[in-house]
């Protein structure tokens, strides 16, 4: 939609004092510049929503403060790294391992014998207590003890942990994350 010749004038117009505007709340002429354009182009996306006979300069300024507010709280969560420096020291831990390893539990969770499975989950998953377990097995407490131990040990032996560190990334995944080569 092209703007009729008053209307195109007097944007053209309002630029001077938009600048003025800008680079007061930027501080910076370049920055100021972009925040100009930026609302120059959203007045004119947004032509259909000014009501003729009212204030122009007062829309343009809001849409200019608005835009300088939103941008404000956008760069704030921004951490500014022209050379890619502090992107590079960047490390994540791959997911693929952790969905392998959940379905190397599922598995050898089921391979468990049901009894132990059930003491395993009430305990271990599920947050009981002992005696809380018992009573949801309907058998003694030292019984849910033993089960809860078993399975554990069997679960450990059916996922080759013998210790802490075979939990988690193994050692090249931890290497690479801390930056060790």
């Amino acid at each position: 939609m092209t703007p009729d010749p008053a209307l195109r004038e007097a944007l053209l117009a309002a630029v001077p004092s938009l600048r003025a505007f800008a680079i007061s709340l930027s501080g910076q002429v370049d920055r100021a510049d972009d925040l100009v354009q930026d609302t120059l182009l959203r007045a004119l996306s947004n032509l259909h929503r000014f009501e003729p006979g009212t204030n122009l300069n007062a829309w343009l300024f809001t849409i200019l403060r608005n835009l300088f507010h939103s941008e404000y709280r956008k760069r704030r969560r921004e951490v500014e790294d022209p050379e890619g420096s502090y992107a590079s020291r960047l490390k994540v831990q791959p997911e693929q391992g952790a969905r392998l390893d959940f379905e190397d539990f599922r598995v050898a969770l089921a391979k468990l014998p049901p009894d132990q499975r059930e003491a395993l989950l009430l305990v271990g998953a599920q947050g009981f207590s002992y005696e809380e377990a018992a009573n949801i097995c309907g058998c003694a407490v030292g019984t849910i003890k033993s089960r809860v131990n078993r399975a554990r040990f069997r679960l450990a032996s059916l996922l080759n942990v013998d210790d802490v560190d075979d939990l988690g990334p193994d050692s090249m995944t931890r290497a690479a994350l801390q930056g060790i080569s």
